[in-house]
């Protein structure tokens, strides 16, 4: 295969540094090129110094006719950009993997309800594949368009498939209860992101209202088979980097804990970037940063019946950027690892 030729939209933003990060590493990646629409000029290295004599190149207008000639383009934008943006260039050549959430729901009126935007054409959503890479290779190795899953739904969602689809916990009463580093709000500055108001500071945000309540519900019904409504919330927590997300859920009558823990073993033996972790002192957001591995730990509370299942990510990389490789590795029948391979940065 001859090397990849990757465009990038949206690399701005702290996804799209991820992704220029591993890529450019990636053996088989021969060019990238990045893209803006409101930046076209701009000297990329002049707005991210560490990025000095190696990416000091022009950011690019978006053109259709330009970006059709690239191998895969990725689209690292807030919600609601990608909804015009793509379907123009879907089937036109470029494999294309987006980083937003404008393709992961299938329900159009469920993404106006949560993203309160306006959704893409139904056929282009249709064509979309979920590309959560451990559950749904096989269709993300065909698909023309990947919806990358959300940071909070892969942390979730690795942890408590295997256990719903083994039918060994209760999907019908899920309370999941999730944290984030700061990074996870993009790099345009809010109020609550602010350092003196987030250092030193613990908060909870959308209360129940989280666009990816939608996105995990659906994706426990096409992967485990299995109809729910989750209650899930979120929480900001003064660090940069780092996805902590805890499931309780009641355990089915007769499940012990070694049958939690071996489920998940055996279901994620063949997954490089899955460890199912059985000391909890070995498990925390610092163990997978700047990396694309998942951590998971399960334990049984037997006095309550009820299973605490713990997945942990690094928001940008398993969760954003690294997953997207992931994915387009699938796509070009390239082991997953490629360009993936790296230790957690632990200190």
């Amino acid at each position: 295969m001859s090397g990849l030729k990757v465009g990038i939209i949206g690399a701005t933003g702290y996804g799209g540094l991820e992704l220029i990060r591993f890529l450019h590493n990636h053996p088989e990646v021969e060019k990238i090129e990045l893209f803006t629409s409101s930046e076209e000029g701009a000297i990329f290295s002049s707005k991210y110094g560490h990025l000095l004599t190696i990416h000091d190149q022009a950011l690019k207008k978006i053109e259709a006719e330009t970006l059709s000639k690239f191998d895969v383009v990725f689209t690292s934008t807030p919600s609601g950009v990608t909804s015009t943006l793509l379907p123009p260039l879907v089937g036109v050549g470029p494999k294309l993997i987006d980083l937003s959430g404008d393709y992961r729901l299938k329900d159009l009126n469920e993404y106006e309800k949560w993203y309160k935007k306006t959704p893409a054409p139904q056929e282009i959503v249709n064509l979309s594949v979920y590309g959560l890479t451990e559950w749904n290779a096989g269709n993300i190795k065909s698909a023309e368009l990947i919806a990358n899953p959300g940071c909070y739904p892969t942390a979730v969602l690795l942890s408590i498939l295997p256990l719903i689809k083994e039918r060994l916990i209760d999907p019908q009463h899920l309370i999941i209860d999730a944290k984030s580093g700061v990074s996870g709000a993009g790099n345009k500055p809010s109020q609550l992101t602010h350092y003196s108001e987030m250092n030193e500071n613990f908060a909870i945000y959308k209360v129940n209202e989280h666009q990816h309540i939608p996105e995990i519900e659906q994706a426990i019904e096409m992967f485990a088979d299995a109809k729910t409504s989750i209650s899930f919330n979120t929480h900001l927590i003064p660090m940069t980097r780092g996805i902590l997300a805890t499931t309780y859920a009641p355990v089915l009558p007769g499940v012990t804990n070694q049958q939690l823990t071996d489920c998940l073993l055996e279901t994620y033996k063949n997954h490089p970037f899955v460890r199912v972790v059985t000391d909890v002192a070995s498990l925390g957001t610092n163990r997978v940063k700047g990396s694309n591995y998942c951590d998971i730990f399960v334990k049984l509370d037997e006095r309550t019946n009820r299973a605490t299942i713990v997945g942990v990510i690094d928001n940008l990389v398993k969760g954003a950027a690294g997953q997207a490789i992931q994915n387009m590795n699938v796509q070009f029948d390239l082991p997953e690892k490629t360009g993936l391979d790296v230790i957690p940065l632990f200190i």
